[in-house]
Parts: structure tokens; C-alpha cells; sequence
């Protein structure tokens, strides 16, 4: 999906999350901010680590940093 956002918003410059794109589930286009799954996330994480762990690596070092105003939306989707 990250390479039709980029071919379609081609003028535009997205902050992503290192490791996730397989996860982008669209584009906030007031604000320009790509929009991630968090179920997703988590199962690209699992790949690596248990869900205990996934949940918190996501939600300390993936979802609780800000890093201004492109900062991507999280979706909590499918809990």
C-alpha cells in the first residue's frame, strides 16, 4: 500500500515507522499522516517475540513516541 500513497500523494512527505509498512491501512489526508493497524503492527512483531512483548514494545517505543506533527495515527482495530 505504501507505494500507492507515495505514487498518488507524490507531492507530499510521510513520517513512517521503521519495519511496519506492511501495516499502513491509509492516509489522513487533513493532515497528511499515514494510518497504521495496530493489529498489524503487532503481527509483525510477533514474528520476533511473544504478544506480551509485541504489546509492550509497541506501545512504549512504536505508538508513545510523538515526533511532531507528521507523527503517524495508530488504529487500534480488531481487540
Amino acid at each position: 500500500m505504501i507505494n500507492d500513497i507515495i505514487e498518488h500523494y507524490h507531492e507530499e512527505q510521510f513520517l513512517k515507522a521503521d519495519g511496519f509498512d506492511d501495516a499502513i491501512i491509509g492516509v489522513d489526508e487533513t493532515e497528511m499522516r499515514l494510518i497504521y493497524s495496530v493489529s498489524k503492527c503487532l503481527d509483525i512483531l510477533m514474528l520476533e517475540m511473544s504478544y506480551t512483548d509485541s504489546m509492550e514494545h509497541f506501545t512504549y517505543n512504536v505508538s508513545g513516541s510523538y515526533v511532531g506533527d507528521k507523527t503517524p495515527i495508530w488504529c487500534w482495530d480488531n481487540f
